[in-house]
């Protein structure tokens, strides 16, 4: 049996998609409870999860069957009852041009009845849905419209939720002492208000550069503020460790010292290890004394929880389906949803390769075996056995705050001095770029105006330096005399921050007094470890760095070649002076080149 509603919208689909498939907000919106599901793993490696509940009256048991969706325009899903009056209910959504600039909406839901009462309370069950549904689209298309003006935080007009008595006073108490932070951003208010009014799928994981986009300000000003947050009293941290595949955080920890090096996704079917890079991200939680959350989601495998996967086909044994598609250039993996390997794919233009699967993997079809044409993939499944076959884009996402990025925040530096990996355990990264300072002729400085004013002279332009690099998202790991050591997940970053250091020096008031700063920076992969109760850097990237600050004369800046060949550095030093040396330096077998940048005191002299 099947009902059908369809609407008609003056938004494209690309504007829609976002908000009517994310099943976990739409769910939570139409009132459905969270649920659970049993996840046992199969002989065959795939995994069949199974749920129970109740409506009106009925015990229900089902297995939930894998979502299927083409990204921007499908999906379908059903569950498979055990126990109920229904052999299978799921909905059917579509989402397709209008030809006029607009976008034509149908919903629909499908159920096969076990008996007559399945089959009144199926359709009395589809009738309320589709009105409830109905509400929610409209409401969600109207928030994608711009209709915002009310103030509302989330596309649907949702009722108040239960919060703990006083959670509203301690709310408001958190929000003024985080914007009596360094690190509120004037944002208190409006994170309280988040926490208290914001739906629970938003709220489980708190991603701040999402949250910076939905509040029209910086990335760096949010997660400061969420920062700022967690020591109010109004967040916890979750240090979630991301299943590669589904990217799901199976495991979360409230500290950096509590992270394990591998988890296993009890959904993918698959243990996999800890990248600190990659895997590791960052994410926040009301605190339960303000707002507890349900401890389950509302629908726990919908499109938007999978945000890389583009299309999800699930295929019956020998089952081949042709799907439509537009797919841009980009990399991409094919896989099965359980672990049977996968091909990666290079994607130009042109027919986008198509899948087959069998009992010992997967691979691309053989040119003469593909019956489909550009804008179309075919799935063959030559296993013994019903799976799910997907295609997946291989860049993660841009919205994760990675622990690498968190660890160079000058302001988890200060909030968190004492947040550290456990004793004994480090940590790789691939890139960081490493900034290191010291002033020339500290020592005579000293001598000349005394111990007195020389320390203040020297806290000053710490003051300086620490406020620079916190402008250009980085933090500052340590100082030592006269020197800092500062570290930036950008390059380009670290290369600003120097050129502003360098200017601030020039302007300061001890100008004339030959306040005189050497900065050297290289970038490279670093070792992640704890040293003196703080996180710190270790490895040959520190050491370039620092030999490369020793080979600064002053009013300049030492740029290894790493640093100076990224593209986005390259845009900066177009307009900077700047000259091209090699040296022999200490622990470095060969002679190393370097780029030299020419600050305006040191042109002066030069000249």
């Amino acid at each position: 049996m099947r009902r059908t509603w369809t609407w008609t919208f003056d938004l494209p689909p690309d504007q829609l998609w976002p908000v009517l498939a994310d099943t976990n907000r739409f769910n939570e919106a139409m009132g459905l409870p969270p649920y659970k599901l049993e996840e046992t793993p199969q002989a065959n490696g795939t995994v069949v999860r199974r749920g129970r509940g109740k409506a009106a009256g009925f015990v229900l048991e089902w297995e939930e069957r894998p979502y299927e969706w083409i990204s921007g325009r499908h999906f379908r899903q059903s569950r498979v009852f055990t126990k109920g009056p229904f052999r299978r209910f799921g909905p059917v959504f579509d989402l397709e041009p209008d030809g006029k600039g607009g976008s034509r909406v149908t919903y629909a839901l499908e159920w096969e009845p076990l008996s007559l009462v399945g089959r009144v309370f199926g359709a009395r069950l589809a009738t309320q849905a589709g009105e409830a549904v109905g509400k929610r689209v409209v409401e969600a298309v109207t928030f994608a419209q711009g209709g915002v003006g009310s103030g509302r935080l989330t596309p649907f007009v949702l009722p108040e939720p239960a919060l703990p008595p006083g959670a509203r006073q301690r709310a408001a108490a958190m929000a003024q002492e985080i914007d009596r932070t360094p690190y509120g951003n004037g944002l208190g208010a409006r994170l309280a208000d988040l926490v208290l009014q914001g739906m629970a799928a938003d709220l489980t994981y708190l991603r701040s550069k999402s949250l910076a986009s939905d509040l029209g300000v910086p990335s760096r000003a949010a997660t400061e503020a969420c920062l700022a947050g967690v020591k109010a009293g109004l967040l916890g941290m979750k240090w979630g460790l991301l299943c590669p595949n589904c990217r799901g955080p199976k495991l979360s920890v409230s500290t950096l010292s509590e992270l394990p090096h591998g988890a296993h996704c009890s959904t993918c079917n698959i243990d996999y290890d800890r990248d600190f890079e990659r895997n590791v991200e960052l994410t926040f939680a009301p605190a339960a004394a303000v707002r507890p959350l349900p401890d389950s989601g509302f629908c726990l495998s919908g499109p938007m929880g999978t945000q890389h996967v583009a299309v999800q086909v699930l295929l019956g044994p020998g089952e081949r389906r042709t799907v439509t598609v537009d797919l841009p250039p980009g990399p991409y993996r094919l896989r099965t949803l359980h672990p049977s390997g996968f091909v990666d794919v290079e994607y130009e233009s042109g027919a986008f390769p198509s899948l087959r699967i069998t009992a010992s993997g997967v691979e691309v079809l053989n040119v003469a075996d593909q019956e489909h044409q550009p804008g179309s993939v075919m799935f063959v499944n030559d296993a013994d056995f019903e799976l799910a076959a997907l295609i997946e884009e291989r860049t993660w996402s841009r919205d994760a705050l990675t622990a690498p990025e968190v660890i160079s925040l000058q302001a988890f530096r200060d909030l968190f001095a004492e947040a550290t990996l456990r004793p004994g355990d480090d940590a790789g990264v691939g890139q960081v770029a490493l900034l290191f300072t010291d002033l020339r002729g500290s020592t005579e400085l000293y001598e000349r105006v005394g111990d007195a004013t020389a320390y203040n002279i020297v806290r000053e332009h710490f003051t300086l330096l620490a406020a620079i690099v916190r402008d250009h998202d980085g933090a500052v790991v340590k100082t030592i005399g006269d020197a800092v050591m500062a570290s930036f997940t950008d390059p380009a970053q670290a290369v600003r921050a120097a050129l502003a250091m360098q200017a601030g020096i020039a302007s300061s008031a001890h100008t004339d007094r030959d306040l005189v700063l050497k900065v050297g920076i290289h970038a490279g992969p670093s070792v992640v470890v704890t040293l003196n109760d703080r996180l710190d850097y270790f490895g040959s990237t520190v050491n370039m760095a620092a030999r490369l600050q020793g080979q600064s004369a002053g009013d300049d800046i030492v740029l290894s070649h790493a640093v100076a060949a990224d593209p986005a550095v390259q845009e900066i030093l177009a307009a900077v002076p700047q000259r091209q040396e090699t040296v022999a330096l200490k622990g470095f077998a060969a002679p190393v080149g370097f780029v030299r940048l020419l600050c305006s005191r040191q042109l002066d002299t030069s000249s």
